[in-house]
């Protein structure tokens, strides 16, 4: 029940951040919100405050904020209209909802360095047989404190530096042992592995497995800043490259897409980490949904906003008919994509089996 909670919070809380993105614009602009809903279906609760009608419904998978005359149907010509604003106007209404959950997502990577993440350390869990860590007599409970004159406190800092080895390479590695300092030469094997995105390459490896030994890494306020910086280019960057990878079908769609039975289950996991990894989560989420907006994928924000460029080039509204053929276009893609993403997490984490275990049981 603590997970579903957890979930709903933290799905309702990006949804919030999107949808006021564009409620901000467009009442800035001057245009009129008829309606901000967060979820779908039936209203739960609802409360009208001036022109708009405040909304909280059923299920909590999504929002939306209904604008005054922003289809030919319902547009009257008059100035509070969205379809009133020039297409530059309207275009920062649709943009400022995918960059508001790129600015938060930015806030919770600043919030997350600062509070301190859980990390690794370079204590020695076990070594391989047949590598070069046990062949120079590094064991079990060894802390690694260098490599070649490179201080190491952390498992990540070690990987960057072994994994960027050659085979037959050396690596001069510094231990603590007892309270002792050793200094062995550990000659590095390569072995093919695949990226977080997919890819095999060949990495440099010791032959060694961390231990389970974990500190939270925190750092000052405007450190913090500058590393966020960072991690949130770090994100965007593997977001962009596995959308490309997937349109160039080097990366699985079943292994790298989720829809809300994946994310319920990796916030299930976040949650029990605790506060930090939920907040982590919400930056990971957060960049993930602006980008995926930005697709020129009709109903998207960024199907809208390539409709808008269309529009600028011909110099007048898109026809009513064709709005609406990109409407249903786009309905029936989205509605396609979470019925494939929905069966591949059905998939991915084993409801099926479950379900066939619970009636076989059930017998």
């Amino acid at each position: 029940m603590f997970s579903l909670l957890v979930f709903i919070l933290v799905l309702s809380i990006l949804v919030l951040i999107h949808e006021f993105g564009h409620f901000l614009v467009a009442r800035k602009l001057g245009v009129v919100v008829e309606r901000f809903s967060l979820g779908f279906g039936p209203t739960l609760f609802s409360r009208k405050k001036k022109d708009t009608e405040y909304a909280i419904s059923a299920i909590p998978l999504g929002g939306y904020v209904k604008l005054a005359g922003d289809t030919l149907e319902d547009y009257k010509g008059r100035p509070f209209e969205y379809l009133s604003k020039t297409p530059g106007q309207r275009a920062g209404i649709l943009v400022f909802g995918p960059l508001l959950n790129y600015v938060a997502a930015f806030f919770c990577l600043w919030i997350v360095l600062f509070l301190g993440f859980p990390t690794l350390t370079s204590k020695v869990g076990q070594t391989i047989d047949g590598f070069g860590a046990q062949a120079a007599g590094i064991l079990k409970d060894d802390r690694i404190v260098s490599v070649d004159g490179r201080e190491i406190k952390y498992w990540e800092e070690l990987q960057k530096i072994i994994q960027a080895k050659k085979a037959g390479e050396v690596a001069r590695v510094s231990l603590l042992r007892n309270n002792t300092l050793f200094n062995v030469e550990v000659k590095i094997k390569e072995q093919e592995v695949l990226s977080l995105l997919g890819d095999k390459k060949n990495v440099g490896l010791m032959g060694i497995v961390p231990s389970e030994e974990i500190v939270k890494v925190r750092h000052g306020l405007l450190p913090s800043f500058g590393l966020g910086i960072k991690k949130l280019f770090d994100l965007t960057l593997i977001n962009y490259k596995a959308i490309w990878r997937i349109l160039t079908g080097k990366l699985s769609v079943r292994e790298s897409v989720s829809g809300p039975l994946g994310i319920f289950y990796i916030t299930s996991k976040a949650a029990e980490l605790g506060f930090v990894a939920v907040i982590y989560l919400m930056a990971v989420l957060n960049v993930s949904l602006a980008i995926f907006n930005l697709l020129p994928i009709p109903l998207l924000d960024g199907g809208h906003l390539f409709l808008l460029v269309i529009e600028k080039i011909k110099g007048k509204h898109l026809s009513q008919k064709f709005d609406n053929f990109v409407t249903q276009l786009g309905l029936s893609l989205i509605i396609l994509l979470a019925v494939l993403v929905f069966y591949n997490d059905l998939v991915k984490f084993g409801i099926f089996e479950k379900i066939a275990k619970f009636i076989n049981h059930s017998k």
